[in-house]
């Protein structure tokens, strides 16, 4: 039985290596499904948002239009009413910004995390596929 014991502890430790690979290797696949997902939901994200910054812009340039015209009326009619509806304009135009900042401002901070995952996933990389070659017994 001792010139098999060598062989055995070979096999032994051969076993704990593919074990730990195995479990790498799931760990690797689950990271990508994350990875795959949180891409996925960003995709979505930011086309939600920029659909939303489409409406809100389309919604606020009608605002707009609409406070040009009374803006004309009034400046036809009222020298003060045309200076009040100037400071509207202006602050309308001046929340659009805002939102529209914000709204990158989001967009920057998924992508950010979008970079984070693939990090960490770059990181527990093995440099092994997932489908290790089996020696013939």
């Amino acid at each position: 039985m001792a010139p098999f014991v060598p062989h055995t502890c070979a096999a032994a430790a051969i076993r704990l290596s593919q074990i730990a690979l195995d479990n790498q290797s799931r760990m690797i696949r689950r990271l990508r499904a994350k990875l795959a997902t949180k891409r996925r939901e960003s995709a979505a994200i930011k086309k939600d948002w920029k659909i939303r910054l489409t409406e809100i812009g389309l919604c606020m340039s009608k605002k707009i239009e609409r406070m040009r015209a009374k803006n004309q009326q009034a400046r036809e009619s009222n020298p003060e009413c045309h200076h009040k509806l100037q400071t509207r304009i202006h602050q309308t135009e001046d929340t659009i910004q805002e939102q529209h900042l914000i709204i990158e401002a989001q967009m920057e901070e998924n992508a950010s995390l979008l970079q984070t995952i693939q990090g960490l996933q770059e990181d527990n990389v093995v440099p092994f596929d997932d489908e290790c070659e089996e020696e013939p017994e």
